[in-house]
């Protein structure tokens, strides 16, 4: 299917909606939307910007069925992806050092490199900061979500998380968002698997004690238990 967009029955049942509920949607204005002959079309790229940015307005039981509308089409043996799976150790950095946002990016960006997974890191480092330009990644308590507009499958040798915390909070956005210590780096080989990955993180992130607990952590090891004993609660 690729990049195809979707029509209206393939997006109805990718979003587990009715087609009608789709074209009020479009007619709304509410679903990114364009006619073609008079049938509406839906790009498969603004479908998954539209669901991304949408992440972090939604409550647990909403992502968890995020989580199983973008687990169609995965092989039923295969087990769920999750955040410590997908984070090596060498692309984690407690404390994380970095004083400024440009310096946060090539530090995610050289933890990321250190796998030997990422390819091509000026490439990364110029699609983030493209990204951070657009639209910044920082949410609510002091967490940042790195990545770029889109995946960068060329560059990667596949999936996979970068994690640093900065000693001291530092200015990553504007207004309310603006301080963080807290990122991640999302490097994604498709939209559906990087929306994946956005809504396992998320789930973690609307956690309460979670963020509190990742400033707790002393190292890297300290760190990566913490993400496996949170995950572990979320699949209880």
């Amino acid at each position: 299917m690729g990049d195809a967009d979707f029509d209206i029955a393939e997006l109805a049942k990718y979003l587990r909606l009715s087609p009608q509920q789709v074209v009020k949607l479009a007619e709304r204005d509410e679903l990114p939307a364009r006619r073609v002959g008079g049938e509406w079309r839906f790009s498969r790229a603004e479908i998954h910007h539209w669901m991304e940015e949408r992440m972090g307005s939604l409550s647990d039981s909403e992502l968890v069925e995020v989580e199983g509308v973008l687990q169609q089409g995965r092989d039923v043996e295969e087990p769920t992806e999750t955040v410590v799976g997908l984070l090596p150790p060498e692309a984690m950095a407690v404390p994380l050092a970095a004083k400024t946002k440009d310096r946060v990016i090539t530090a995610m960006v050289d933890l990321a490199a250190a796998t030997g997974l990422l390819w091509d890191p000026a490439k990364m480092i110029d699609a983030v900061r493209s990204r951070e330009k657009m639209h910044p990644t920082a949410m609510p308590g002091g967490v940042a979500l790195l990545h770029p507009r889109r995946p960068l499958s060329g560059i990667l040798g596949g999936p996979f998380l970068a994690y640093g915390r900065t000693v001291q909070q530092i200015p990553f956005a504007s207004g309310r968002d603006s301080l963080t210590d807290i990122f991640f780096l999302l490097c994604s080989t498709d939209d559906t698997q990087h929306l994946r990955t956005l809504a396992r993180l998320s789930r973690l992130i609307g956690d309460p004690e979670f963020l509190p607990a990742l400033r707790e952590a002393p190292d890297a090891v300290a760190t990566r238990a913490l993400i496996v004993q949170s995950e572990a609660q979320l699949d209880a």
